[in-house]
């Protein structure tokens, strides 16, 4: 049997070492209950900024916006900078892997990004959303294939889906196929329907889900974000993202969660033979597939938009 825990919290948006430094003393805490995998939410360094169209419009753009936009670039983080050291560090020193969301500067560009990591190792696996939703497109870009690869571990292969991701069949259907045992699904999406998803996914994979959701409140996010957001109108209470965060196993049991409007931490106790009970009769990538009928291609080459090749005379 493995602990596994998910992390509701808020992080410190918009500040990234003060989530890295809530994020230590949390894993502090899980580890001395006996956890050896934890999961955090989506974009808990670098913030989740719900409720802020960054001063766009179609055909345009205000510069109110664009200095946001500015100040998220600040609180995001590099792979290889500070930060990412800082968390590092705490995951050797507490031995649980880790798997939390980041926004990640990579040249120019920010990234909804998901980061493995394990003792001894730091990095370990690094998952960039494929598909940002709706006006995430516009501070976001897009990851490509090269970095949806599962992580190994000494409690089972671990696999990260992004939130809507979620909802993509091809790409879990490709998480499936490279041998997913601990499927993690960092979210923003605190609605009651996405426990729905995940108890479907559990069943579909025949996996164990571990979701994790933030719960944060807007007098959370600096005065700066607040002057800019546009759902004033529409909010009953204070609270940007509620939570839901659960832990499901492969028969579709929910071993913990969902909750909701707290901070918290959900722990369960999993066994991985019980992904072999469940194959008995149902195996997504294996015996229950029609390969002579359905065949999905997965690109996993890194891409980029500018190739220099060496000219001969």
């Amino acid at each position: 049997m493995t602990k596994v825990v998910v992390i509701q919290a808020a992080s410190f948006p918009f500040e990234a070492m003060k989530s890295i430094d809530k994020a230590c003393e949390i894993l502090k805490k899980v580890a001395s209950n006996g956890a050896k995998i934890a999961v955090f939410p989506e974009a808990f360094i670098g913030g989740y900024p719900k409720g802020s169209h960054f001063g766009s419009v179609v055909g345009n753009r205000s510069m109110d916006g664009r200095k946001l936009y500015q100040k998220y670039v600040e609180g995001a983080v590099s792979l290889d900078g500070p930060e990412m050291a800082r968390l590092a560090k705490a995951v050797t020193e507490t031995g649980v892997h880790t798997v939390i969301g980041i926004i990640e500067k990579y040249g120019r560009t920010l990234y909804c990004t998901c980061v493995t990591l394990a003792p001894e190792t730091g990095v370990a696996g690094i998952h960039r959303k494929l598909m940002p939703t709706g006006q995430e497109r516009l501070i976001w870009g897009f990851g490509d294939g090269s970095t949806i690869e599962t992580v190994d571990s000494p409690y089972g292969r671990i696999g990260s889906v992004i939130c809507w991701e979620n909802y993509m069949p091809a790409l879990r259907q490709a998480m499936y196929a490279q041998g997913t045992e601990i499927y993690c699904a960092p979210t923003a999406d605190d609605r009651k329907t996405w426990a729905s998803s995940m108890i479907h996914i559990a069943v579909e994979g025949r996996v164990f889900v571990l979701s994790s959701c933030q719960v944060t409140k807007l007098s959370d996010y600096p005065d700066y974000f607040q002057e800019q957001f546009i759902m004033k109108d529409h909010q009953e209470d204070d609270y940007l993202m509620h939570g839901g965060s659960m832990i499901v196993n492969p028969y579709g049991e929910v071993l913990a969660g969902p909750v909701y409007d707290e901070e918290v931490e959900l722990y369960a106790d999993i066994d991985l033979s019980m992904i072999q009970q469940t194959n008995l009769d149902y195996d997504v990538c294996g015996h229950y597939s029609r390969p002579d009928v359905f065949n999905l291609q997965v690109d996993t080459a890194p891409k980029s938009a500018v190739e220099f090749l060496n000219a001969t005379n």
